[in-house]
């Protein structure tokens, strides 16, 4: 054991942050639980009432019958008294899955503690640590829950990829994204976060100041695998995780909060040490852990599905599309591309359910992994390829429906766009000059327009191709001086973006040009540019 290990389990037990959060009255071998004539033991439990909040089951808190447990495949609820039991097959997870109107522990830096790992024989050997073997599995293993209230509607704050290479690349995702979250999450009062993977950009060691960071914000934050999350020298996809897990638990889960259930799953599938490399795909396991937790969830319930790997990326989409495609109400979340973009997934891509289905695939934190010039802070503008700002969003729920807001970092929240147009042009060739609108959480379902002074409004057309903003910046990067900072990606194709022509007849002198945008869930924004004829 090193000493990151030995601090690892003396600190956490000091400070009652075990992996779980249950008391372990006695320990008992997992392989002399009883049989199943599948050949299958089995592990059980109580999920209960923590009323004073010790992580203790006491022998005044009752039970809390109705909720789901699971190992990671099978989901079973509790009785009536709290009890549940459930297969263990060596190693696992298992979790209880938060119902509305209860939250679950919070461990340092405001990680959900949901869960049990169970290592018998601990991690293999790897770059960064996994897990200490875990010994015998208690003989219960209990969750304790507290009430709290949760509205109809409630918000939460999404991140995509964090992703900082080292500490001064967590500094500056501190000050310039947690420090406005810390304000934005005061004013709106979300509830909790989640983020989308690559929560590290392969120094695994730097996990616990990173979630410091985030943990300083003061909300539950619940995390998802990405590519950069990997053990890189585990042999096999299966072991791949083991640090991840030792930090934040379970690689696929579910909760609820208020009227919407949510399922975090793992599409990253790492092909060993050996071979490298890695593509999107959802396990066996996954797929019937979807399946089992659905089985318990209300067809009209809104369920909202976050992941790495973009959906339309993942090789077997479609598995999933069956499982989700007869519910009304669905939604999903990836980022990992570090672009902006919506997709309404239909029956050209194998989904066949009554309406297309939304994902959002998201802007990052660390935008273009926190390249290109550095602003008057010394933090990189990270601007990504497709134009759009690194940032954030806040998304609102409301029963059945939701709104994404998109929250640009450093910027004023109004600053959803940019206009490209020129600063001064020749009344002659007016008719050869065109705008381009980068909106930047802009969708095919928004509508862009734009006018001359007080004149009529004019629909822009959508199209696809590149931010002419980001050409200019890559422009930049070329010249005889290097770059203040690290140089930003290839310019990426984006579509959203829209474009029209200037009218023939303007008069000479300064027009405000002025472009209004209206996104699919209703929210509108303005700008301004200023263009003289000559």
């Amino acid at each position: 054991m090193n000493r990151r290990q030995f601090l690892f389990r003396a600190g956490s037990a000091a400070a009652g942050l075990s992996l779980s959060s249950f008391v372990r009255p006695r320990a008992l071998d997992w392989t002399r639980l009883p049989v199943d004539g599948q050949g299958r033991r089995y592990a059980e439990g109580v999920v209960f009432n923590d009323k004073n909040g010790n992580g203790r089951r006491d022998g005044s808190e009752p039970g809390i019958p109705g909720v789901c447990v699971s190992n990671g495949r099978d989901v079973v609820k509790t009785d009536a008294s709290g009890k549940w039991r459930l297969p263990v097959d060596g190693d696992c997870v298992l979790f209880v899955i938060k119902p509305s109107g209860w939250k679950v522990p919070l461990g340092d830096s405001s990680l959900p503690r949901f869960y049990h790992v169970h290592r018998p024989d601990g991690s293999p050997d790897t770059k960064y640590d996994g897990l200490l073997p875990t010994g015998a599995l208690p003989a219960s293993v209990d969750f304790g829950l507290t009430p709290q209230r949760e509205g109809r509607k409630f918000k939460m704050v999404l991140f995509g990829d964090p992703q900082p290479r080292n500490q001064t690349e967590i500094d500056y995702m501190t000050h310039d994204v947690i420090e406005q979250v810390a304000l934005d999450v005061v004013r709106s009062g979300a509830s909790f976060g989640l983020s989308l993977g690559d929560e590290m950009f392969d120094d695994l060691s730097l996990y616990d100041s990173l979630n410091r960071v985030i943990g300083s914000v003061g909300i539950p934050w619940y995390n998802t695998v990405g590519n950069h999350d990997l053990n890189y020298d585990s042999a096999d996809n299966v072991k791949s995780t083991e640090t991840f897990t030792r930090v934040y638990g379970p690689t696929h889960y579910a909760f609820n909060h208020g009227p919407v259930h949510f399922i975090v799953l793992n599409d990253v599938v790492w092909h060993g040490a050996k071979v490298g490399g890695y593509h999107g795909e959802l396990t066996v396991e996954q797929l019937e852990f979807v399946k089992n937790d659905l089985a318990h969830v209300a067809k009209e319930r809104l369920v909202v599905v976050a992941m790495h790997i973009p959906l339309t990326e993942v090789r077997n989409r479609r598995d999933l599309y069956r499982l989700l495609e007869d519910r009304p109400n669905t939604l999903s979340f990836s980022a990992h591309t570090h672009v902006q973009r919506h997709d309404f997934i239909g029956k050209e891509d194998g989904w066949n359910g009554k309406a297309p289905h939304h994902h959002l695939n998201h802007a990052t934190v660390c935008g273009s992994w926190w390249e290109g010039a550095f602003d008057e802070r010394g933090i990189p503008h990270a601007t990504m390829s497709d134009g759009a700002p690194n940032g954030y969003s806040l998304v609102e729920f409301d029963d059945r429906s939701y709104k994404v807001t998109f929250r640009p970092a450093s910027r004023p929240e109004t600053e959803q766009m940019a206009v490209w147009i020129p600063d001064r042009i020749e009344q002659a060739k007016l008719s050869e000059a065109g705008v381009v609108v980068n909106v930047f959480a802009g969708s095919e379902r928004s509508k862009v327009e734009c006018r001359v002074g007080d004149g009529p409004w004019k629909d822009m057309t959508n199209f696809t191709g590149k931010c002419p903003f980001f050409l200019k910046l890559k422009e930049s990067e070329a010249g005889p001086k290097p770059p203040n900072g690290l140089k930003l990606p290839g310019a990426s194709d984006t579509p959203h973006l829209w474009k029209t022509g200037l009218p023939a007849g303007l008069a000479k002198g300064a027009h405000r040009f002025e472009v209004r945008t209206t996104d699919m869930f209703g929210q509108t924004y303005t700008d301004y540019r200023i263009l003289t004829v000559l």
